[in-house]
């Protein structure tokens, strides 16, 4: 039993490492229903201009405020170059051009800050400690608390302010939305600024734990059946989702990896998935869309 909870425990804290870059999704969806497949992009080119600024001389919230600052601009940039002119175009439309924006920022990290791989140390040790007789990662703990702070806070913004009725009034219909004076262009930068902050969270937490390189941008791949288990819209959901993809893969790996030769955690968080599209395709906390023909 003993090891069986340290299994489920490491699996749980390995699934809000998931949550984190899911989290990024969401935010953009739920805010103007656009899947922005450039998070993972986002997640490798903020970490990148951090622990680059780091190595330049700039100490930890000098680097950390001007890296907030480049992700904000480039928000800004998006909204103003790639989503106005898109404005009520299909989703395949706006898909694509968040999977062209995803190749042109790991260009421009690759130009800005070359390709070798950095080290990034946050100040927290990996150690682990007891809690009855579970062993705890102190990094882990860490990166949970954060998980949770930041969706409190997101939450909270998008149920209790003006701004998050308005995103959820863009994401429903822009033009109707544009027709009762709302500003969509500054909705889409602050939605797009704090998807580039949970961004920048997201890549120290993971350069922290496996290095900053541009096999990081492709963490993306894992936060899909994170997406779709929890739900596209759903914050919490995101949370949910990664905890169930992270205890899932690692139970499936240990107990049932050795009776398929291995290699089970790869794959395995796919095949939930794909269940879950057959019986709950809006997934656990998803949104059902009724569409009138």
């Amino acid at each position: 039993m003993q090891f069986f909870l340290e299994v489920l425990v490491g699996g749980l804290l390995a699934g809000v490492m998931y949550s984190m870059v899911a989290i990024g999704f969401v935010l953009i969806y739920k805010a103007s229903g656009i899947f922005n497949f450039a998070q993972g992009s986002m997640v490798l080119f903020a970490a990148l201009t951090f622990v680059s600024l780091v190595e330049k001389g700039l100490n930890f919230w000098l680097a950390l405020a001007a890296t907030l600052l480049v992700m904000v601009l480039l928000a800004v940039a998006v909204g103003r170059l790639v989503l106005r002119p898109l404005v009520n175009r299909p989703p395949m439309v706006l898909f694509m051009a968040t999977l062209g924006l995803s190749f042109m920022l790991e260009g421009a990290a690759q130009w800005l800050w070359g390709a070798q791989v950095h080290a990034l140390s946050l100040g927290i040790e990996d150690r682990p400690f007891d809690v009855g007789g579970v062993f705890i990662s102190e990094f882990d703990l860490f990166a949970a608390t954060t998980a949770a702070l930041l969706v409190t806070a997101l939450s909270l913004a998008f149920n209790r302010t003006r701004t998050g009725l308005r995103l959820r009034a863009v994401a429903d219909d822009p033009l109707a939305a544009l027709a009762v004076g709302v500003h969509i262009e500054g909705l889409w930068a602050v939605v797009w600024s704090a998807a580039g902050a949970v961004a920048l969270v997201a890549g120290l937490l993971w350069g922290a734990r496996t290095g900053v390189q541009f096999s990081l941008s492709l963490i993306v791949l894992k936060a899909l059946p994170v997406l779709i288990i929890g739900g596209f819209s759903s914050i919490p959901g995101a949370i949910v989702g990664g905890l169930l993809v992270g205890a899932s893969e690692k139970l499936a790996e240990v107990y049932a990896g050795p009776l398929v030769g291995g290699g089970i955690e790869n794959w395995f968080p796919y095949v939930l998935a794909l269940l879950f599209l057959f019986y709950r395709p809006f997934g656990l906390f998803g949104e059902r869309t009724v569409q009138r023909i």
